[in-house]
């Protein structure tokens, strides 16, 4: 039997709706705030950063790194992006973006009743040999939006309930990202950011976040500089992972959740097994343990499949065995972590 809140009835509505198909359900306009915390009303900092004017100072602080010489991410391309020069990442100076909507397939703290608001960012910072989502990061797919378009985005996912706003692949977007957020905000916007990312950003932009995101989800790709060189073509993945990790936990501290367990604030990690060992499982699960927090939120995940440039490479031609994948479980148990996504 379905179990009704009793304290809101739009509540009844929402947990009502989640068992219709989506393509059933009738549109329903829930008030700002709604499907964070029942009983009280949660409010992201970034609402009142944008009512005294820090985060329009954030925004020009995030520009300021991208023009004349952009360094957003470690790479430090150095071009003008504002001038319509484009480096590594392929990304002018508006928005790109490849879809957006209520995502299901997220960790279950983000997802919670009515999904996680992932906004896709097309392009990407770096290079995986890999990646399976190709299309989006490396072959162009998706359109230029304006800022407006972008804030829109936005509102829309949270007038539809999703949970937050899920910014992914967002670093080499970040002043864009900010200017909508500012706009939609402004429009009244107050669900958490969670920010989405590869892993490779640079502290100088982290501290530009402080306080607008709630929730960050970097990836832990790999333990080594050396395969972060051969697999992803950077030379300090590793260098900069633990650095960014270090500045997302100081920021936001661990995974916190409501009573339904959906996350409201903190640091989400996600390591992806690889064949043989390549993403070096142990080194990630330990520095996690050791020099984040035992109590950090991990999803390691078991769903490396060949794609895009992995086909025919003599290790990543394969997707992962089922005992691969418990030994890296148990390397992340004898860490002494403990959250892991279902």
């Amino acid at each position: 039997m379905l179990r009704l809140c009793k304290k809101c009835y739009q509540m009844q509505i929402y947990l009502h709706l989640v068992h219709i198909p989506r393509a059933e359900r009738p549109h329903v306009q829930l008030p700002p705030g709604f499907g964070i915390i029942p009983g009280k009303m949660f409010t992201p900092s970034y609402v009142e950063m944008r009512r005294t004017g820090e985060l329009h100072e954030r925004v020009e602080a995030a520009y300021r790194l991208m023009t004349p010489e952009c360094g957003l991410c470690p790479r430090c391309c150095g071009i003008d992006r504002l001038a319509g020069r484009a480096g590594v990442c392929r990304t002018g100076p508006l928005p790109f973006v490849s879809s957006f909507g209520p995502h299901f397939g997220e960790e279950p703290p983000l997802v919670g009743y009515n999904g996680s608001g992932t906004i896709f960012f097309g392009n990407c910072n770096l290079q995986c040999i890999f990646c399976q989502n190709y299309d989006i990061s490396h072959e162009g797919a998706g359109r230029e939006v304006s800022l407006e378009e972008l804030a829109d985005m936005m509102l829309d996912l949270a007038r539809r309930g999703c949970h937050n706003i899920n910014w992914v692949s967002p670093t080499h977007q970040l002043p864009q990202i900010l200017s909508a957020l500012e706009v939609a905000a402004e429009s009244g916007l107050d669900i958490p950011i969670v920010y989405n990312c590869g892993g490779y950003e640079p502290v100088e932009v982290l501290s530009i976040l402080d306080g607008i995101v709630d929730i960050y989800m970097p990836d832990a790709k790999y333990g080594s500089n050396e395969v972060g060189m051969e697999l992803s073509g950077v030379p300090d993945y590793w260098d900069r992972n633990r650095d960014a990790l270090r500045e997302m936990h100081r920021q936001v501290g661990d995974l916190e959740t409501d009573e339904r367990g959906i996350a409201q604030h903190g640091l989400l990690v996600r390591h992806l097994v690889l064949p043989d060992d390549l993403a070096h499982t142990g080194e990630v699960m330990r520095f996690i343990a050791t020099e984040i927090s035992r109590d950090t939120y991990v999803n390691i995940m078991d769903q490396f499949r060949p794609a895009y440039k992995a086909f025919g490479h003599p290790v990543l031609g394969r997707r992962i065995s089922a005992e691969e994948y418990a030994e890296a479980l148990e390397i992340a148990r004898s860490e002494g972590l403990h959250r892991f996504a279902d």
